[in-house]
């Protein structure tokens, strides 16, 4: 294997990298919602943390807490804002009940209190 190719190869492995990259592209997106939606969303979580019941994203929508966002990209880094204020913790991994994520797989989230 050539040195360029092993480089390469740990530059594609390369965790940190990989963090910074996800962190960026949810800020991105996180710029691109709408403030009120935001402060909905993030009350509909913390609403959900206090019922002490495992929720996704769906069950906000499901419970009339909150709508959907312009673009469903933006329910991760509401959830992420949630983790880091001590709001909310994983609980599992399981695939999206919401059409519009595919059957995609998802972070099921608890209060953390």
């Amino acid at each position: 294997m050539s040195t360029e190719s092993t480089t390469t190869l740990i530059n594609s492995l390369d965790l940190r990298q990989g963090e910074q990259l996800k962190n960026d592209g949810m800020t991105d997106t996180d710029n691109t919602a709408d403030d009120d939606w935001k402060d909905r969303c993030d009350d509909a979580i913390d609403e959900m943390a206090r019922r002490g019941q495992p929720f996704q994203a769906s069950d906000l929508v499901r419970a009339g807490l909150v709508d959907e966002p312009a673009n469903h990209h933006q329910w991760g880094p509401r959830f992420s804002h949630a983790a880091r204020r001590g709001v909310i913790r994983e609980v599992a991994g399981s695939k999206s009940k919401r059409t519009a994520s595919h059957a995609s797989r998802l972070v099921t989230w608890i209060g953390a209190a």
